[in-house]
């Protein structure tokens, strides 16, 4: 059943946090919620004049992967993303699932669902946003030409044929989706979803202009190419440096939306950023460096912005290489790691320690903690040391390998930290490289690893968001966990009938993990950054961090 409401939920670091309300059964109702319109969000932030320069500059983390939104997998990608293109449904300030292209939508089984699009919808070259576009783009994302990294997620949604086009064994034109006219879109799904509208606001469900994608290829993303539906477009690009985009005058909601330029930049290292922003470079940091956090709340309690997040920050283990491919490996090194540690003495900004994938914050889900968890942490390392031993590695022979993460101060510090709890208390021997981020996925996406750092944020509110991320045909399942009797459990889950059938075995697929531990989770997140007091319309209440530029302005 289509839900509108969300309630706020908790999380940090690489994501989002937020907890639906409702997720029962009964067909939907026709939706024809439209969003708030920006003046009324702005007569309710207080008495104030709009600046005379309506431009924004967000931090990025890192440099993106691709603007396409079918070549895509990571945050900073989708937050660049959600500027330039509008899927079928968006999110308020406080994580509503609210219209977007779509104006209304109608299911009667929760298997067929109808969207009627908005008429004034159009993509900034003036042409008219249709059906058919909808069409072309979610074909496009499951086709194996494209090699989509997240065409799994079309799969989760289980759109009729999706699987089989995925894997090759169906041609594209079967997909479950058709334009019934310019104006109205059909999907249809092999078993009821009812939260498959939440679902509709990933950035991997949002259109491309097929005219622009077939005539320019690969380089379609390219500023003059570059032809997208949402409140900006693309008007300069250099790697490494900037991304900056201009309002689509064409926009259908453009006389609402304010800023006229947005900027984001790359920046990896958390001072340089915080440095940044202090000398009103930024308006917005995409973090901000552990070390100074405390210092930040004193000096500038305006500007520190700390919410919840729908995210887990854990470690993969290569289950596909040896020695990683033994259990008592995995849980040797994940029982090592102090999690209170990390999360209270190395963040201390409200994360907690995570024993299980799913944050406890996710809608309709309340987590059993696993026997490990409730050990102290010093009988888990006396377990994780006979763990060890058993596998075959003592002081006369330790264990070496290597950790892999992506390129950033904080995850520096968590990794040299968890570098030092492995040599003290297991004897082993861990080198720590770190690459830049695009290296850095294609590294894991290869299976080149021993140990890589990872984060997930849930694509919506709800726990197959991340438990789905451990099954056999995920892509984005880079530990290559491969359980038969963990595919089972997704499996019954997908197709029960109510939501205790569904949350007892998610409960289940918790435990199956935390019994062969292919991943160590480590946190749950909270999303810490800096925020100018002069940034009107911020949603500090959207759990999963969908912050839209058109929704915000700059105050004098």
């Amino acid at each position: 059943m289509y839900k509108n409401k969300i309630t706020r939920a908790l999380f940090v670091g690489a994501g989002l946090s937020l907890a639906l309300v409702g997720c029962g059964e009964k067909p939907a109702e026709k939706q024809a919620t439209q969003p708030a319109a920006q003046p009324e969000a702005k007569q309710n932030d207080g008495a104030f004049e709009l600046a005379d320069v309506q431009e924004l500059v967000r931090g990025n983390g890192t440099e993106v992967a691709s603007i396409d939104p079918h070549k895509t997998e990571g945050v900073p990608e989708s937050h660049v993303i959600r500027d330039l293109l509008e899927g079928l449904v968006n999110q308020d300030a406080d994580g509503n699932t609210i219209p977007g292209v779509a104006e209304s939508w109608t299911t009667a089984d929760n298997k067929t669902f109808v969207f009627n699009l908005r008429k004034d919808a159009k993509w900034s070259n003036g042409d008219p946003v249709t059906a058919g576009d909808f069409v072309y783009s979610f074909k496009r994302a499951v086709d194996p030409n494209t090699a989509s990294p997240y065409s799994w997620y079309l799969e989760m949604t289980t759109m009729v044929n999706s699987a089989d086009i995925i894997a090759g064994n169906k041609d594209k034109e079967t997909l479950g989706v058709k334009a019934l006219d310019d104006h109205t879109l059909e999907i249809q799904l092999e078993s009821a979803l009812p939260y498959f509208v939440m679902m509709m606001g990933h950035t991997t469900v949002k259109p491309v202009h097929q005219a622009t994608v077939e005539k320019f290829g690969d380089q379609w993303t390219k500023p003059g190419n570059f032809v997208g539906n949402g409140a900006y477009v693309l008007s300069n690009w250099v790697v490494n440096e900037r991304i900056e985009l201009a309002r689509n005058e064409q926009y259908w909601d453009n006389a609402n939306t304010t800023l006229n330029k947005v900027t984001y930049l790359p920046i990896e290292n958390q001072v340089s950023e915080m440095n940044r922003f202090l000398s009103g470079e930024i308006q917005i940091t995409n973090e901000l460096p552990i070390e100074h956090f405390s210092r930040l709340k004193k000096e500038h309690p305006e500007s520190v912005s700390v919410k919840g997040d729908l995210c887990s920050y854990y470690y993969g283990f290569n289950n596909k290489k040896a020695p990683f491919d033994d259990v008592r490996v995995r849980q040797a090194l994940s029982y090592a790691i102090d999690r209170d540690v990390v999360a209270n003495a190395i963040l201390g900004q409200g994360q907690k320690p995570a024993y299980f994938l799913t944050p406890e914050i996710t809608a309709g889900f309340s987590p059993e903690l696993p026997g490990y968890g409730k050990m102290t942490q010093a009988e888990r390392i006396a377990e994780a040391k006979k763990l060890l031993a058993e596998a075959g590695f003592d002081e006369s022979k330790p264990l070496n390998f290597t950790l892999l993460y992506n390129t950033s101060e904080n995850h520096k510090k968590i990794a040299t930290a968890i570098q030092s709890m492995w040599k003290k208390d297991l004897g082993a021997n861990v080198t720590l490289e770190n690459q830049e981020w695009k290296t850095y996925l294609d590294t894991r996406r290869q299976g080149d690893f021993d140990v890589t750092r990872a984060g997930w944020c849930g694509d919506y509110n709800e726990a197959s968001s991340f438990l789905s991320l451990m099954q056999s045909n995920n892509s984005s399942n880079d530990p290559k966990y491969h359980s038969a009797e963990y595919d089972e459990v997704m499996a019954k889950a997908m197709a029960a009938t109510s939501d205790a059938e569904r949350e007892a075995l998610y409960i289940e697929a918790e435990k199956l993990l935390a019994r062969d531990m292919p991943i160590a989770p480590i946190y749950q997140y909270v999303k810490s950054r800096l925020v100018s007091p002069k940034v009107g319309g911020f949603a500090a209440n959207n759990a999963e961090d969908k912050l839209f530029s058109k929704d915000m302005y700059i105050k004098k």
